[in-house]
């Protein structure tokens, strides 16, 4: 994959109407919406400059880093006697519209719905501020039908959304295979079938599709179904690495209160570090998290290789968000938007040279 990403906005009227379901979610099997839950402060603890910080995530193993510092209380820690409320979304539209909003002032949310709310709001609303997840995306197959990527011609692949990330990213390899297909329609040489993760595992199991490009656990679960991986995306990548989630904040509360979110940052960063330390255990955390939120836990032939696919990192990968939204402009799908003042990584960059961890880099995407 080339490495330039910009967005803006939709090039049709199609598109434009399509727009509240652009950019979804890209869990598995999870009801749990909104769901609000509050941490619990020690006794004592000193309170930060706010009462509360409200963040959002999805519950979804690509947002382990949220999963498993609030099951943990490794936020909690950092923030002293300041309150987490916490709730859980399954689309990245209503968390930036929770965040536009003021019912949460922090999320972790995917590169596409974090580039197009910050578009829509002429970059007034949001900054990212850090990154949390790289990879868990994958070409799965049924292993009958295909056993080469010539054999995806004439075939149907599910992704998760119309111009959602791994939609866009799907769009872009086949462009790239010079394969021809209608962006918004999905008709041509592969048919790219539209597809919720909660509904295509029983879609590729009654055969309506032959494969899908979807995150994780999705792939896994097609797996443990009976397909195989015919790609996975970290390889198209360099250094095998882009952007899956990231951190934002609204620019109010980040101006407001600039010690709470330096805190988050904090948690993140030591929840990251203690994930990568103890792989096992993070692992049935953010299960055990899932099982609270969803009230079922994912089954280990599904949970073990899709948490192996996913790497847990601090830096927002900058320059593979740029690479994403190019990928949409080539598509048809969007603008060449301007992407300058999207993140802000001098709160992560601070915090990391006080760990005496390596600064990130914002891209020239930065506020300054």
């Amino acid at each position: 994959m080339s490495a330039a990403r910009p967005f803006t906005t939709l090039r049709t009227l199609a598109a434009l109407a399509a727009l509240p379901l652009l950019l979804t979610a890209c869990g598995y099997g999870s009801e749990s919406s909104d769901d609000d839950q509050k941490s619990e402060v020690a006794a004592g603890a000193e309170k930060l400059s706010a009462d509360e910080v409200r963040i959002g995530y999805f519950p979804n193993l690509t947002h382990a880093t949220a999963l498993v510092g609030v099951e943990e209380g490794l936020f909690q820690k950092e923030l002293g006697g300041t309150t987490i409320k916490s709730s859980t979304f399954n689309a990245g539209p209503s968390e930036i519209e929770a965040l536009n909003s003021g019912s949460i002032d922090i999320g972790w949310i995917g590169p596409s719905p974090a580039i197009n709310g910050y578009t829509k709001a002429d970059g007034k609303n949001l900054r990212i501020i850090g990154g949390s997840a790289s990879g868990g995306v994958k070409l799965v197959v049924n292993p009958d039908k295909i056993k080469s990527k010539d054999d995806l011609k004439g075939k149907k692949i599910a992704t998760p959304q119309l111009g959602n990330t791994q939609d866009v990213a799907f769009l872009n390899w086949i462009a790239e295979q010079g394969w021809k297909v209608d962006a918004q329609s999905g008709k041509g040489d592969v048919s790219v079938v539209r597809s919720d993760n909660k509904v295509t595992p029983d879609a590729y199991k009654s055969g309506s599709i032959d494969g899908a490009w979807v995150p994780e656990p999705t792939a896994s679960k097609l797996v443990a179904d009976g397909a195989k991986v015919l790609l996975d995306e970290s390889d198209l990548w360099p250094d095998k690495k882009f952007v899956i989630t990231n951190i934002i904040v609204s620019q109010k509360f980040l101006e407001e209160h600039p010690d709470v979110v330096e805190a988050v940052l904090r948690g993140s960063v030591k929840t990251n570090k203690w994930i990568n330390a103890n792989p096992d255990a993070a692992k049935a955390s953010a299960n055990e998290a899932l099982k609270k939120l969803s009230g079922k836990a994912l089954p280990a032939e599904v949970l073990d290789p899709a948490w192996k696919s996913i790497t847990f990192l601090d830096d927002p990968l900058a320059s593979t968000l740029d690479s994403e939204a190019e990928h949409a402009v080539k598509a048809g799908l969007l603008e060449q938007p301007d992407l300058k003042g999207i993140y802000d990584l001098a709160p992560l960059n601070k915090v990391l040279k006080a760990e005496g961890a390596a600064e990130v880099d914002d891209a020239g995407l930065g506020t300054e």
